[in-house]
This record gives structure tokens, sequence and C-alpha cells, in this order.
């Protein structure tokens, strides 16, 4: 059986509370995300889709708090933040999160949950690349990588 190397870090918890920087790709351009016209960003049927459901994936998970993210005709950028356990009462206990999932099966609940959209929508043969790119994000490194995100559109030239 081919095995696939595994792109993320070894012995780390990526349920842990931290910023997490994600570039998510589809398997292939056949169908734009947007267009973009003078750094205005246009959505298409399957763009909007895209945007629903990562706004769902925040929604459903209490745990996750949504940050600068862009969707660019071809792929998309995304910062998650995946909260600190919180103190459920004064005797400093922790609350445990029922659900507390990592960022590996977050992104696959969104990379579900999009496609189905989308296959629904009439884009039968749309799919997501296998895996996708991410950084753990260090304190000076939030505020760039949103900056990023933000002026992603205005140096996208096709």
């Amino acid at each position: 059986m081919d095995r696939r190397k595994s792109l993320r870090l070894k012995n780390y918890d990526y349920s842990k509370s931290d910023y997490y920087y994600v570039t998510i790709l589809p398997q292939n351009n056949k169908y734009p995300f947007c267009k973009i016209i003078s750094g205005q960003i246009y959505l298409t049927d399957i763009g909007n889709i895209i945007d629903l459901k990562w706004k769902w994936l925040f929604e459903k998970h209490e745990h996750l708090s949504i940050d600068e993210y862009v969707i660019m005709p071809d792929h998309f950028h995304g910062i998650l933040h995946i909260l600190p356990e919180i103190v459920r009462d004064g005797r400093d206990r922790p609350l445990q999160y029922l659900k507390r999932k990592p960022l590996p099966q977050l992104i696959g609940s969104f990379k579900t949950i999009s496609s189905k959209a989308i296959h629904q929508a009439g884009f039968y043969d749309f799919n997501w690349h296998r895996s996708y790119h991410e950084r753990i994000l260090r304190e000076n490194e939030i505020g760039i990588k949103r900056k990023y995100i933000k002026l992603n559109p205005l140096r996208y030239q096709k």
C-alpha cells in the first residue's frame, strides 16, 4: 500500500490553543472560486459555498475563533484560532469541550461539508486537493499573515 508522507509536525498537539494559517487548494482549477477585478473579490457559486461552510466550521465548534480569511480564484487562505480551555467556575477547573477537534479533523470537516454542498450545487467533479498547507503562527507572525490575507486580492494577477 502506498503511504503518503505526513506534512504535520510529529508529536505536536494540533488541538492545543494556537493560531494556525492554512492554505487549501482544489484538486484542479476547473472551477474558479471568484473573480478579482481591481482588487475586489466577486465570489462564484462555489466561492459562496466555501464562504458559508468556512463560517459554519466556527459556528459548529465553540473552541474555535474565526480570524482573517480570503477566497481566491484558485485557493483559500485562512487563520484559525483554537481557543484555550476556559475556566468554568471559581475553582480553576477547565471546561472540557466534548468535541475539541484537532486542526486536521477540522480541515477535514470543512472539506467534506463544502464538497458535499458544491456537489449538490451541480459541480459533481469538484474535489479538494488531498492535503493542505498549514503553519503554526508565532505571536509576531499573526499580524503579518493577517496583512498578507487582506492584501492578497490586490496582488492577484491573472
